[in-house]
This record gives C-alpha cells, sequence and structure tokens, in this order.
C-alpha cells in the first residue's frame, strides 16, 4: 500500500527476472523519501513495546540529546522494503522473499518528521533453485545529517520463470 508520506522516486529500474544477473555492482540510485510522523514512531512503540521517552515523549526528548524526539532504529529500517521498491522492479517474478539482512547499523539518529530516503547497490546476484539472490547495500539518509541513519545489506530472493 503506498505511503501518503512519500515522494516520488527519482527512478525506477525495470527489468526481467532472467535479467538479474547483469545488476551485479550497479548502482541502483535514489528512491523516494518517507517523512517520518510521531503518530508513526507511537505505532511502532505501541507494536514493538518499546516506549523510551526518547522516542514518544516529546516533552522530555526536547531537553533530550536531540532536542526532540527520534524513531526508533528498527522503524528506520523497517523502511527497506518500500524503499527498494522504489528502485527495482522485476517482471516475471512470482514470488519475492526479504531473506534477511547483513551489517545493520545506525550511525546517526532520525528526528521525528524527517524524511528518510536510500540509495542502493547490488552487491551481487546469485544463481538459487527457481531465481535469483541478490545482495543489496542500502544506506539510509536524512537531509541535513552529515551521517547516514542506517546501513545494512538486504538481501532479497526473486523466484519465478528465469528462461
Amino acid at each position: 500500500m503506498p505511503n501518503s508520506n512519500a515522494t516520488s522516486p527519482t527512478a525506477t529500474r525495470k527489468i526481467g527476472i532472467a535479467d538479474l544477473p547483469s545488476l551485479a555492482g550497479q548502482d541502483l540510485g535514489a528512491s523516494s523519501r518517507i517523512r517520518i510522523t510521531q503518530q508513526q514512531i507511537d505505532t511502532f512503540a505501541d507494536a514493538t513495546n518499546d516506549h523510551q521517552w526518547i522516542h514518544v515523549d516529546p516533552v522530555r526528548a526536547k531537553n533530550g540529546p536531540f532536542g526532540t524526539t527520534i524513531a526508533h532504529g528498527y522503524l528506520t529500517l523497517s523502511l527497506a522494503v518500500p524503499l527498494f521498491w522504489d528502485l527495482l522492479d522485476v517482471d516475471g517474478a512470482t514470488q519475492i522473499i526479504n531473506y534477511g539482512l547483513n551489517k545493520v547499523r545506525f550511525p546517526a539518529p532520525v528526528p521525528v518528521d524527517s524524511e528518510v530516503g536510500a540509495t542502493a547497490r547490488v552487491v551481487s546476484v546469485d544463481e538459487i533453485a527457481g531465481g535469483y539472490q541478490l545482495t543489496v547495500g542500502l544506506t539510509f539518509t536524512v537531509e541535513g545529517s552529515e551521517r547516514p541513519v542506517c546501513v545494512c545489506e538486504m538481501i532479497v530472493r526473486y523466484l519465478g520463470d528465469t528462461a
């Protein structure tokens, strides 16, 4: 379901599943940006039972280390799928499986009302039974931060007719 807080992506690459190996080593560009609201942070806190004041208490957080509430790191990480899908549309995939993550880090905070975007680079493409496994390096950013707010490798499996 589209996020009403998202801006349009800079470009979506469309590719057939059989052509996925050609993406190895390629940059996919910059995604759309998704605004992180206090309501989203509060909803995530309820879903994960993580109600630290730095996330859910705007009055107390105003005097805290960041001057405002910040998004949970895992809320930021959860944006990997919609931001990545802005960048790559694979025709012929009958199943897309989020297989896992490597090297997840949160170098900087995401202040409330920031717009999070990502850039992606295809690290590797491996043939697997019935399709391909992509390892994609993602770097999440917010405007005004010198450091990324999250970096990770996302592993995605595309299954379908590769002939």
